[in-house]
């Protein structure tokens, strides 16, 4: 074996070096004490010679670390309905109040309750100032489709959200023969028509504001 002292020679051209590779047990070890890191960072870091101590070679990963496995598994995605159980406009209707914001709008509201149709996904917002304004709202809307449109609400979807879990709301639903379908405790996927209307609705606001130069106050 030979070494050599690669600091003392001066390339006339380009460079190759090669690197040895680590044993499973070192990859292994330094895998560990980097916080189970990616084994291509791992590389990164020896090229970059980013980390003291760490031995110059190429580190491998040829086998499964189950740490890895528990520690950094995703959650597995919802996957969509291929044929929709919704057959005409409000049938199914999605609920989500979002706030309170950073800023007060003009009229000092705080919040804003999206009402979206399943079927047609028409959406209606209301701004509130507090929280407890929403059942007033939500039995204006009802007596407004009731008279205008003609139509009957069937199911509403909404999170475990003390707007949408009190006496006054339950009295709403029961009265008017609606069924409540709440979601599983942090899991927003489940209500995930709403959640990405109102992400829609942010960036849409937050777009025209700065399109506008307007201030923050005009979000609403």
């Amino acid at each position: 074996m030979y070494s050599f002292n690669l600091e003392n020679i001066v390339p006339s051209g380009g460079l190759d070096c090669l690197i040895a590779k680590a044993t499973i047990n070192k990859s292994n070890k330094w895998h560990r004490r980097l916080g189970h890191v990616n084994f291509k960072n791992l590389n990164k870091l020896v090229t970059g010679n980013l980390v003291r101590g760490l031995p110059s070679k190429i580190f491998q990963n040829d086998h499964t670390c189950v740490t890895c496995q528990k520690g950094k598994q995703h959650k597995a995605s919802y996957k969509s309905k291929s044929v929709s159980s919704i057959s005409h406009s409000l049938q199914l209707l999605h609920m989500d109040l979002f706030g309170p914001t950073s800023g007060r709008s003009l009229n000092h509201k705080t919040y804003f309750l999206v009402i979206t149709d399943d079927f047609s996904r028409f959406s209606w917002v209301f701004f509130l100032r507090t929280k407890d304004e929403t059942s007033g709202i939500l039995k204006d809307f009802k007596r407004q489709i009731d008279n205008q449109l003609n139509q009957k609400v069937k199911i509403i979807r909404c999170d475990n959200g003390t707007e949408f879990k009190n006496m006054d709301f339950i009295e709403l639903c029961g009265s008017k023969g609606i069924k409540r379908k709440y979601s599983t405790a942090r899991t927003p996927q489940q209500n995930g028509v709403a959640k990405r209307k109102n992400k829609t609705l942010i960036e849409a606001a937050r777009t025209m504001l700065a399109d506008s130069l307007l201030p923050n106050t005009f979000w609403a």
